[in-house]
């Protein structure tokens, strides 16, 4: 679920990234319907008919995993963000990064802090936000 779409995170952009993860959302979308994702997920009706019409909304992680779990066989939210998140304290591990070198490498203002609360989850994190991350780790991983 959207870290492991992507064969080779670290060819890419975090834009890139971003919009290769907003594609696997749109085709959720699309062979589930806008109102029946919309409904399901509960994220609010204009920001699912945005992603399904190739618009770049700003989601959360929770809020992408809420649109992918509405596919039938796919987890449950919960299971999908626990997932996403392991996947990157997984990363850091492997590449060796810690918050605070990971937050100097992200482009952007940003705080070790506030890298560390969104890992932990204790933080919201957009799709934005966790492709940039995500981006990174691969980087390093490369």
């Amino acid at each position: 679920m959207l870290y492991d779409e992507v064969a080779d995170p670290a060819s890419l952009t975090p834009a890139e990234l971003r919009a290769q993860y907003e594609a696997e959302l749109a085709a959720t979308i699309d062979a589930v319907g806008v109102d029946a994702v919309a409904d399901r997920a509960d994220v609010d009706r204009d920001v699912v008919a945005g992603l399904a019409d190739g618009e770049s909304p700003g989601v959360t992680i929770e809020d992408a995993a809420a649109i992918l779990a509405t596919a039938g066989d796919a987890p449950s939210k919960d299971a999908i963000v626990t997932e996403l998140r392991d996947h990157l304290m997984m990363g850091m591990t492997t590449a060796v990064l810690d918050v605070d070198r990971l937050a100097s490498e992200i482009d952007g203002e940003v705080e070790p802090r506030t890298v560390q609360q969104q890992v932990e989850g204790r933080r919201k994190m957009t799709l934005a936000e966790y492709a940039a991350i995500h981006h990174v780790i691969a980087e390093r991983k490369a």
